[in-house]
């Protein structure tokens, strides 16, 4: 038997250092080869996207130079094709550019930029042709010099053409070190070989020693385990095909009053009759004859300590070292002391849900006041606007400047106190409806609530910068409502700007979620008083510069913290402000499905 194996192993050993003597060669010319046909396909593809980047950059300049000769009166047909080209041919090159960088994220973070640049350009472009046609030359120069004022595009260009460039470098360097590897290789496989056909014949001399001392070690092996056998503080046993005892440990013997020493005995006797059980020993029975696993198998039993003991049985079939006849391993674990715990788990759960009716009791008193609070508060306030009302009314040409005064004082903080009880109410409903979770485009919500925030500030001039942003599991409505509150603050608090830049993006956290971003160039505020900043009725300007009540942030921070995520800011008085939350990834996200609270 051992010569037999010896000479397996060595014959293995053989195979394989002619396997490695004629393959690793083989190998490593294919691989060179491989390498050589990448690189020179690398060459051309970098050439094509460095094509494809300064004809768009050529288009796009073509078309704003026929723009400028039909200002200056060449309207030819041929002048006014190339004014048109470029919405006829930049889309597919955009579209070709994206294709041929997708593996490279960083192109196309630039290609992404200089889409949105050139997009830019061509609607100004289209502005100036527009105003040209309707005889406006002086507005169709601004709008191309907006386009080239506000949306330059030489900077993402050559930002293409350096990536590619770097990229080129980089995998020539590789190419060369691979090839110069591939040499290396080659010229230590002729002493590989001498190397390996020695080692097999001196691995071959000691196998015979090693194994003499793999049965020593094997001995020892099983001693070992004996040893760990019997110190298992688990009960553990092994019977013959009619259940009388072949080995059993300490824990069992002390368990059930036996000697681990002593000659074989029958199951049904052992522990003084605690395994007779003709339910138990059936199901035994059926393990050594059809090779059924018993798990987890409860019962009561009176131990030799006259004590009721509640154990899980275990039990599976096993073959003899010597013969083929079945054995049964057998295991048995005391979960007495988990069953009265248990019990006592049950009792608390009990008392619990006691605890969870009397929360429900305090929800619905509180819901109750809201709703108090909305009508009994509303009373008085629409009582003391009506009465100013009539009280103008009563003095009519009476009123002086001070008393006139003192009622829209009156008046006017009546509806900002309603305001400020909708404004609460709002925020109480937020800490209680349940979240409708479904798969939200961040992306829609985003541009939505920026169309939303600019539309009451037809006069600025506000640049917006929405990165991709990603899919989140959430409540739709109650993120739209987050969006809308912090571009709606970006918007506002830019508003002494003479160009407001708004920025959106998001990435990947550290903690496996979803970073946003909101930036902006606006006023900022000082970072000591930035604990106040998520409260309620907390404002860090005064109202006449910057109106609101204090309440948007304070609900933005609640939705972000039901949906499992943070907030935080980061800012510098007059130097914008930067506000950031989190949010689960997708995946992550849809295990929180049916969380309704905070």
């Amino acid at each position: 038997m051992k010569v037999r194996e010896i000479i397996r192993w060595r014959t293995a050993g053989l195979l394989l250092a002619m396997l490695i003597i004629v393959g690793l060669p083989y190998i490593v010319t294919l691989g060179n080869s491989r390498d050589t046909e990448l690189a020179t396909e690398w060459v051309t593809h970098s050439a094509e996207v460095r094509s494809r980047a300064y004809q768009v950059a050529y288009v796009v300049h073509d078309s704003e130079a026929a723009i400028y000769r039909l200002l200056a009166g060449d309207e030819n047909d041929p002048t006014r094709a190339r004014a048109a080209r470029v919405a006829r041919e930049v889309p597919d090159l955009l579209r070709q550019l994206r294709l041929m960088t997708r593996d490279n994220a960083e192109q196309q973070t630039l290609i992404g930029s200089l889409e949105s640049s050139v997009n830019g350009r061509m609607t100004l472009m289209n502005q100036a042709l527009a105003r040209l046609q309707r005889g406006d030359r002086p507005g169709a120069r601004q709008s191309l010099r907006d386009a080239d004022d506000l949306f330059g595009m030489n900077a993402q260009i050559a930002g293409i053409v350096k990536n590619e460039n770097t990229l080129l470098t980089l995998r020539q360097s590789e190419a060369q070190h691979q090839a110069f590897n591939g040499r290396l290789v080659l010229s230590i496989t002729a002493l590989a070989q001498l190397l390996l056909l020695t080692i097999i014949v001196i691995a071959s001399e000691r196998q015979i020693g090693q194994r003499r001392q793999a049965e020593t070690r094997e001995g020892r092996a099983v001693q070992r385990s004996q040893l760990i056998f019997q110190a298992v503080r688990e009960p553990i046993a092994l019977f013959d095909q009619d259940l009388n005892s072949l080995l059993v440990n300490n824990a069992f013997g002390e368990l059930y009053g036996l000697d681990p020493q002593a000659r074989s005995q029958p199951l049904s006797q052992i522990g003084d009759g605690a395994w007779n059980d003709s339910v138990l020993l059936q199901r035994l029975s059926d393990v050594l004859l059809r090779d059924r696993e018993l798990w987890d198998h409860d019962v009561i039993q009176r131990t030799v300590d006259g004590v009721d003991r509640h154990v899980v049985v275990n039990a599976r079939r096993l073959r003899q070292q010597d013969t083929d006849a079945p054995a049964l391993l057998l295991t048995v674990s005391d979960v007495t002391t988990r069953a009265l715990a248990e019990q006592k788990v049950n009792e608390l759960n009990h008392q619990l849900e006691g605890k969870v009716a009397q929360v429900s009791d305090v929800n619905r008193e509180l819901e109750a006041f809201s709703y108090s609070v909305s009508h009994d508060l509303r009373a008085p306030l629409r009582h003391i606007a009506g009465f100013v009302r009539k009280l103008e009314q009563h003095l009519g040409e009476r009123v002086d400047d001070k008393a006139s005064h003192y009622l829209e004082v009156i008046g006017n903080s009546a509806q900002r106190m309603a305001q400020l009880i909708d404004d609460l109410l709002v925020f109480s409903r937020l800490g209680r409806g349940p979240l409708r979770l479904q798969a939200v485009d961040m992306q829609s919500l985003a541009e939505e609530a920026g169309a939303l925030a600019e539309s009451g500030h037809e006069g600025r001039r506000i640049v917006w910068t929405i990165a991709a942003l990603p899919m989140v599991i959430g409540d739709a409505n109650m993120l739209r409502t987050v969006w809308q509150n912090l571009l709606g603050n970006a918007v506002k608090y830019t508003g002494k700007c003479e160009v407001a830049r708004i920025e959106v993006s998001a990435r990947h956290g550290s903690r496996g979620d979803y970073e946003f971003t909101v930036a902006d160039n606006g006023a900022g505020f000082d970072m000591q008083y930035a604990d106040k900043l998520f409260g309620v009725f907390q404002r860090l300007h005064r109202a006449t510069e910057f109106p609101g009540n204090g309440i948007g942030l304070a609900n933005v921070r609640r939705i972000v913290a039901r949906h499992g995520g943070r907030i935080w800011a980061e800012a510098k008085p007059d130097q914008g402000a930067r506000f950031h939350f989190t949010l689960p990834a997708t995946d992550v996200a849809g295990a929180r499905n049916g969380d309704s609270g905070p």
